[in-house]
């Protein structure tokens, strides 16, 4: 076995080896539920309930933590507003003052026809509810039933429709001399911004905290469970970002006087916190640039997950007004909305989008793809554009890998003289054959390092298209209309020639009657084999003709634009070579290797006999 073939066969069985582990490890994630990227509301509870935040103050005086129940006709007979923007719809009730019925409008749960708009959040009773509380705890000197709660019936004071230009305004007296008001705005994007405030008619001061809860009951039924995608709790802590699975909740420490399992943090200045699901998300953000404790927490009696941000403690005098202004994000994490957003001073909100380890690949691929989709306007068509872009920046190597392969090539006459003159001495071949690479200046390795190179960038793009909602629903042509699910054809019905449907995705069916996109990478990689002629090794014979076709079947199921862009790929690496070895006079007998590896198919090769 010459060396050339040697280092690529471990070149391409390294790539090989790690595709396989990655498929074997985690598999592509199962077909998408019916209602897909919502949370699926299920039967009603019989009642819910909301452990509202209490605040820090001194243990001789601890405040209690406000629990209040509220049955779902409770819930269901409140008054309402609607809420209406160019993006989002939905309304906010008024007991409690809680925004839990949000719909995204440019967004359906799939690509049918009839498919439902996508929904975030969900009244409390509802089945897997979600919802944001805005209000203050009890301090020092006031009593929890002072201060508005979870089962509080607000009066609306102002406004009739929450719009980009009509915010509301919720007021409530509590009869002993605090006036509460809440003003809630909506910018024209996924933004509200909620104004506080507390006015002191009474006699004595009052302490208060302002805070914001965010609330889901019971963990979302269509969860990804996916190594690569983050889903649970976000936060960003005075710089530093972290997430919480869903499943490592139930695993804090029972917190006292919380009532349930908690994990907090003091923020000194800037964060946020919430919760994010495959492409939706919310968060609760106070002013940046403040200090507020930051609250993950679990009630296993309830079955509530929640996050808190609680604000310091203020004093209200007698005839004063204090005031206090958070921010809640929900909707969908577009990439330019959370810049724009991190831009005007939610600090590092573009990191709430789960951009993994390889973040340093991740983004800047990202940010690359998606502005040749707004410059292209097609996103197959801009994935092909940056495998362009890859390609283009890893050219130097590959055209030292390429040439070297050219020289190897001529070198193989006088390689085979070294082995028929040094006869079973190995060793005396390997040290002939390092002398006479390092006499004509070849490096029998460079051709390992461009395939080294596209296992970091394959991973990394398979990332993007996975986590970004840019990539979803995403169009290329024809029937391939969203680039981040697995191709739609199948050979099982002649790729739409025969009457009947194509087997479900993820099933053995889908993987064995693989699509368009598929065959076409299958075909690829095994038109760049031919480049070369076939290894005279029978055993390197088998691991090159069946190559191509094991790939072929295990990148099926993943994401067509990861097909795309490794159909792609192979396509550029193809010419590349090819015009590269012809500069360097080796002219790759093309027509005759397809010949060759055609004429070859039902028989064994042949081993090289014995000397």
């Amino acid at each position: 076995m010459d060396d050339q073939n040697k280092n690529l066969i471990i070149a391409t069985a390294l790539s090989f080896v790690v595709i396989l582990v990655w498929f074997v490890l985690f598999p592509p994630p199962e077909a998408e539920t019916p209602v897909d990227g919502t949370i699926a509301s299920q039967s009603a509870p019989a009642e819910s309930s909301l452990a509202t935040p209490s605040a820090d103050v001194p243990a001789a005086n601890p405040a209690a933590t406000a629990s209040t129940e509220t049955t779902p006709s409770a819930l269901d007979n409140a008054p309402r507003v609607a809420i209406e923007t160019p993006r989002v719809s939905g309304s906010l009730s008024l007991l409690g003052g809680r925004i839990d019925e949000l719909s995204l409008n440019d967004y359906r749960t799939s690509l049918e026809d009839d498919a439902t708009i996508v929904e975030i959040l969900f009244p409390a009773s509802e089945a897997n509810a979600q919802y944001a509380l805005h209000g203050w705890a009890a301090a020092a000197g006031v009593a929890p039933t002072a201060v508005p709660g979870p089962n509080t019936l607000w009066e609306l004071a102002s406004g009739e429709t929450l719009g980009t230009d009509t915010p509301v305004t919720l007021r409530w007296d509590n009869g002993e001399g605090l006036i509460f008001s809440k003003e809630i705005a909506i910018d024209d994007e996924f933004m509200f911004t909620i104004t506080q405030s507390v006015e002191n008619t009474g006699t004595t001061a009052a302490s208060v905290a302002p805070y914001g809860v965010l609330a889901r009951h019971g963990m979302p039924p269509d969860l990804k469970n996916f190594f690569i995608l983050h889903e649970g709790v976000v936060a960003m802590t005075d710089g530093e970002y972290s997430e919480i699975d869903w499943k490592d909740m139930p695993d804090f420490e029972f917190n006292q006087r919380a009532g349930a399992r908690t994990k907090e943090q003091n923020i000194t200045k800037n964060g946020w916190i919430g919760f994010t699901d495959h492409y939706w998300m919310s968060v609760l953000i106070p002013t940046q640039g403040t200090a507020f404790k930051s609250v993950a927490k679990y009630d296993e009696r309830r079955d509530i997950y929640q996050t808190e941000a609680v604000s310091p403690v203020q004093t209200v005098a007698p005839g004063e007004t204090i005031t206090n202004t958070t921010q809640f994000f929900a909707g969908a994490k577009e990439w330019d909305i959370l810049k724009a957003y991190e831009e005007g001073g939610v600090y590092n909100f573009i990191d709430a989008i789960d951009w993994g380890w390889f973040s340093f690949l991740t983004k800047p691929i990202f940010w690359l793809l998606h502005h040749l989709n707004l410059l292209i306007g097609n996103m197959g068509l801009s994935i092909i554009g940056l495998t362009l872009f890859i390609k283009a920046l890893l050219f130097p190597l590959a055209y030292k890998s390429y040439v070297s392969m050219a020289k190897m090539k001529e070198l193989q006459p006088k390689m085979e003289k070294l082995k028929e003159e040094a006869g079973d001495d190995r060793q005396k071949v390997q040290q002939g054959m390092m002398a006479l690479y390092k006499k004509e200046k070849v490096n029998p390795a460079a051709g390992c390092l461009p395939i080294l190179l596209q296992i970091p960038i394959f991973f990394s793009l398979y990332k993007v298209i996975f986590v970004t909602i840019e990539l979803r629903h995403a169009p290329f042509f024809g029937p391939f209309q969203d680039l981040s699910a697995p191709d739609p054809t199948s050979i099982f019905n002649f790729y739409g020639l025969l009457p009947w449907g194509t087997p479900e995705v993820g099933s053995i069916m889908a993987l064995v009657f693989i699509g368009i996109l598929p065959l076409l990478l299958g075909i690829s990689m095994w038109l760049q084999q031919k480049l070369n002629p076939a290894p005279t090794d029978p055993t390197q014979q088998m691991i090159f003709a069946w190559m191509p076709w094991v790939f072929m079947f295990m990148l099926g199921s993943f994401a067509s634009g990861l097909v795309v862009y490794w159909i792609a790929n192979n396509t550029i690496t193809f010419t590349q070579q090819y015009l590269i070895m012809r500069s360097q006079g080796y002219k790759p007998d093309l027509l005759g290797n397809i010949r060759g590896s055609l004429g070859r198919l039902g028989r064994k090769p042949k081993a090289e006999p014995k000397k």
